[in-house]
């Protein structure tokens, strides 16, 4: 255990991330100075460059499923999916949006309503609420999840075909060699790049459930009470955390998918039910008609606006701050499954349920402003994590499902959280399977305590810009990934399909 844990990896990783958070505790207000000045620089100086890796890894993974290697298996050419289908597929999107999703799923359509996409655009008319719509589709997507198939797929090519370990340097090695001091930078990078894709949305679900708590039992929306919040969640995912994977986190992602899918039931059938099928349908048009220009838009003709930057560009970063983590437990439950099932479950499966998650929520608040004069927008621009709760005041048993919204937060952050902490673990253990204990306290700490120096330091904005720039260096090491996965790809032999035996003739 002590060869484990005394290695660069972990000490360079862990010391990073512990002096972040000592002087974001010491001086907060400096924290958040610097903090707004990192994300200005990154997303002014390198938003072109998220959007165009984001749509080369979507072409890169739709070429690699349509073609001959796509009949590959993430394990020898005779292993089957170690998961049934609904449990890898709640694993998925557990990891994948956990309760970002929960949180964006109203605010997000809701914001794009209130202040439009577009300057020339108005808001709070019914083309705003149609634009809000599809953008939030393409940013829950395909393209989000791109990313976390890239990195996924790898590592889960690597470790199951190829017997080698799940570090993210091994990722690399046909392309950048076996130089221990690369190997080890870029796992550090890796690393550092997880717990702060991990702790935004961490901090985002502990901003929702204090505004739920608040909206339900008045309970204040305090500092001291989102740090409450965030220690009893500490103890509960280190709690799940020793039960490893195939009872903690299995038995609670298949909670979470079917807290979901009853809220989204529920939801679906007493609002407004039909408007949430246009909606949902126009949504899918809107999203695949605007999807390359989406893909490419930056604003440099219309005076430096910040729109782009503050969605787009943060939603791209905060997934490939996330992705080492999200890719590789997606690699983890997708043992078994061949290339072209693996892309496809990924890419399709999980989008698909976010957009109709958002097309029920989001269209329940939308349809509520536009037909019945409710202020559910102006409510959302003056605090995002009030969204969901104000949306249920206009729907029956508004309490239980504030109540049933909160738990579902609550489960959806320890499942993460658990899923981390196991991931760092392994990431910072030599890539082993099994992790020591040790390393998951060290890193289920440090998560919670740099999410709560977040909060301190500036809510919202420093949880955006921790993602931003710890994501920018991971951003590189992903085109290295698909080089990568390229060179070792070829070397394989490509299943040949069973002919059918011809049937004797009588």
């Amino acid at each position: 255990m002590k060869n484990q844990l005394l290695n660069p990896v972990f000490l360079v990783s862990s010391i990073v991330v512990g002096i972040l958070v000592i002087i974001g505790a010491v001086n907060p207000e400096g924290f958040s100075i610097v903090s707004s000045k990192l994300f200005n620089f990154t997303t002014v100086n390198f938003g072109w460059f998220y959007l165009i890796a984001v749509f080369v890894f979507v072409f890169f993974l739709f070429a690699l499923a349509i073609s001959k290697y796509g009949k590959i298996r993430l394990g020898p050419p005779d292993s089957r999916p170690e998961y049934p289908f609904f449990t890898w597929i709640g694993m998925l999107f557990s990891a994948g949006f956990g309760a970002g999703l929960v949180f964006w799923g109203v605010a997000e359509p809701m914001s794009h309503y209130f202040n439009t996409p577009f300057p020339e655009l108005e808001g709070q008319t019914e083309e705003a609420a149609r634009v809000a719509m599809g953008y939030a589709f393409f940013h829950w997507g395909i393209s989000q999840w791109s990313v976390f198939a890239i990195v996924g797929l790898l590592i889960a090519f690597l470790q199951f075909r190829k017997n080698k370990d799940g570090l993210i340097s091994t990722a690399v090695e046909p392309v950048v060699g076996k130089n221990k001091g690369i190997k080890h930078t870029i796992d550090s990078l890796a690393v550092i790049a997880t717990v702060m894709g991990v702790a935004t949305s961490l901090g985002l679900g502990i901003l929702q459930m204090a505004g739920g708590l608040d909206a339900v039992f008045d309970v204040p929306n305090s500092i001291w009470v989102k740090l409450v919040i965030t220690t009893i969640l500490l103890v509960l995912y280190l709690t799940s955390s020793t039960t490893g994977l195939d009872k903690g986190i299995k038995w609670l992602s298949n909670l979470n998918l079917g807290l979901c899918l009853t809220l989204l039931a529920f939801v679906f059938i007493v609002g407004p039910t039909l408007f949430i099928l246009n909606t949902f349908t126009l949504g899918l048009g809107d999203y695949i008609t605007n999807f390359i220009n989406y893909s490419f838009r930056l604003t440099p003709y219309e005076g430096g606006g910040t729109w782009v930057r503050e969605w787009t560009i943060f939603y791209w970063a905060w997934v490939i701050a996330w992705s080492p983590f999200v890719g590789a437990f997606v690699a983890r439950v997708s043992r078994g499954r061949t290339i072209r099932e693996f892309i496809v479950g990924v890419l399709i499966v999980p989008p698909l349920i976010a957009c109709l998650w958002i097309a029920t929520f989001g269209g329940t608040a939308l349809n509520s402003d536009l037909m019945n004069g409710t202020n559910i927008a102006e409510i959302v621009n003056d605090d995002v994590a009030l969204a969901l709760f104000e949306t249920y005041n206009y729907l029956p048993m508004t309490n239980i499902l504030s109540i049933l919204s909160i738990l579902l937060i609550a489960t959806f952050l320890i499942t993460s959280a658990d899923s981390a902490t196991y991931i760092l673990s392994s990431m910072t253990a030599g890539g082993t399977l099994f992790p020591p204990l040790v390393a998951k306290i060290v890193w289920g700490v440090l998560i919670a305590a740099i999410a709560a120096v977040l909060l301190t330091a500036g809510g919202l904005n420093a949880l955006q810009t921790a993602s931003l720039v710890s994501a920018l260096p991971f951003a590189v090491i992903l085109f290295i990934f698909m080089y990568a996965f390229l060179k070792m790809i070829r070397q394989e032999p490509i299943p040949e399909r069973k002919m059918r035996q011809p049937k004797k003739q009588r």
